[in-house]
């Protein structure tokens, strides 16, 4: 008894046949998405949501305690947003360095950078977030201020254009302050402290040590950006904003790009 094994050819399913053609559009993922994805991962955490409040928390006590007990005649409406300000050039670095180090401190760089593997993209994500957020958490210093104004200032509305201006730079400029410093350490309690250290001791060093009087005049951040907030820039002002933010800002930012763009993800 024998067995005749028959075999048939199938020809290919034209249906799975990969297409000849590429699709149109150009691949990968949208920068809007990848941006989104960014600006929605800084509130998402728990971290990220309590900082926020925090900065809320602060700048409303800050308006309100003056208001009940400072003087009279300064709340007017520039001097309480310029009061709301100051826990905000503290805190928003911190939003900053929180962005730019999430991928390593919480382990998720694997992920990300698969869905998009240009890093680089990514890190612009990642600093223009920070910076959409910092001018809505502005926007709010600015609500509270003016019904600070309203129910217990002078009822003065005194903002220029210039000084106005000038707090939403130099909080950008703290804030891509922060993106730096976390992109420069990849870590975020290590970021967090030099973020807050180095200036801090930079800025003793230059006020106990006469020799380094004339270099903190151009590379003290905090002291070249006091007539960007009061919106009184004259002579050299903007070339020592320059230096102390290429210091400052600009050379961790681009060192700091660079580890990202180079760093093996585990």
């Amino acid at each position: 008894m024998s067995t005749t094994t028959t075999y048939e050819q199938v020809a290919p399913d034209a249906s799975r046949a990969a297409p000849a053609n590429p699709l149109p559009g150009r691949p990968g993922v949208p920068f809007p998405r990848t941006f989104r994805a960014e600006l929605r991962k800084m509130v998402d955490t728990r971290a990220g949501r309590w900082m926020v409040i925090v900065m809320a928390a602060a700048a409303v006590l800050v308006l309100a305690g003056f208001v009940v007990w400072g003087p009279a005649d300064d709340a007017s409406f520039a001097g309480l947003l310029e009061l709301a300000t100051v826990p905000l050039a503290m805190l928003l670095p911190i939003i900053g360095i929180m962005a730019a180090t999430a991928e390593w401190s919480q382990r998720t760089g694997l992920v990300t950078f698969v869905l998009e593997p240009h890093r680089g993209r990514v890190v612009v994500a990642k600093a223009l977030a920070a910076l959409v957020l910092a001018v809505v958490v502005l926007a709010a210093a600015v609500t509270g201020s003016a019904v600070a104004n309203v129910v217990g200032g002078t009822g003065e509305w005194d903002l220029t254009a210039a000084m106005g201006g000038g707090m939403l730079l130099a909080l950008m400029i703290y804030v891509l302050q922060g993106v730096a410093f976390g992109l420069l350490f990849l870590n975020t309690p290590v970021a967090i402290v030099a973020s807050l250290v180095l200036p801090t001791a930079w800025s003793i060093a230059t006020m106990a040590v006469s020799g380094l009087e004339d270099a903190g005049r151009w590379l003290n951040l905090d002291q070249v950006l006091q007539p960007v907030f009061t919106g009184e820039m004259a002579g050299q002002d903007w070339a020592r904003v320059a230096t102390a933010g290429t210091v400052w800002v600009l050379l961790p930012l681009a060192i700091g790009s660079w580890r990202v763009l180079h760093r093996e993800v585990k």
